[in-house]
């Protein structure tokens, strides 16, 4: 099932939004002559790494999986920090809350069921040797931590904003995950991250230029 149609369609939508994402904070960018952190950026981010993460979980690839969760929490806090969560109805608050919070326990509780099944499908994969597995998920790693040091960045300036490391990491993240995408043969992987290369790229000229 890992290679099926629908799969790989679930991954391309899944990576469609995060290019969209990059996309519309490019174009926004561009006008403002400065990086900007639009809430979009953020609302496309949540969508997209949930369905990210179910299609990691269809690929048996834990490496994308562990990314996914890694920057749940942080899309979470930088729409707390523009107010939008705040703003929310309470009962899509909650009901968004509780299929963020569902998804990946009831996919954790199907692989408890056969903990030794899952371990073999998720460390043991032939497609995926452990020395790829390794190097996919640190990839996955550094690509998730760039969010972990914007948002305790943002922290300390009590503003949702995207700092030039943060894009430095991301393009070092990126590069890893292309290299892992490559040899896994995962075209999802490849253009989704080389799509974002080029973005990320284009956020560090503008981020200097307008420093300068």
């Amino acid at each position: 099932m890992d290679s099926a149609p629908f799969v790989y369609v679930l991954g391309f939508v899944a990576q469609g939004l995060f290019s969209a994402r990059i996309l519309v904070q490019w174009i926004m960018s561009e006008k403002a002559g400065k990086v900007v952190s639009p809430t979009i950026f953020w609302v496309l981010s949540l969508i997209a790494s949930y369905l990210f993460f179910i299609y990691g979980w269809l690929r048996n690839d834990f490496s994308i999986m562990l990314g996914q969760v890694i920057g749940y929490c942080v899309y979470i806090w930088n729409l707390k920090a523009k107010g939008v969560w705040a703003e929310m109805k309470p009962a899509l608050k909650y009901f968004v809350g509780f299929v963020l919070a569902a998804t990946p326990l009831t996919l954790l509780g199907l692989m408890l069921k056969d903990p030794s099944a899952a371990a073999e499908s998720l460390f043991s994969n032939e497609k995926v040797p452990l020395a790829l597995l390794l190097l996919g998920s640190a990839g996955q790693v550094i690509f998730s931590l760039r969010f972990l040091y914007q948002a305790i960045y943002s922290a300390r300036r009590g503003e949702s904003l995207l700092p030039a490391g943060f894009w430095i990491i991301s393009l070092i993240g990126s590069a890893i995950i292309v290299t892992y995408g490559i040899i896994r043969l995962d075209p999802v992987l490849i253009l989704g991250q080389a799509c974002g290369l080029v973005s990320y790229t284009r956020n560090l000229m503008i981020w200097k230029k307008n420093r300068a």
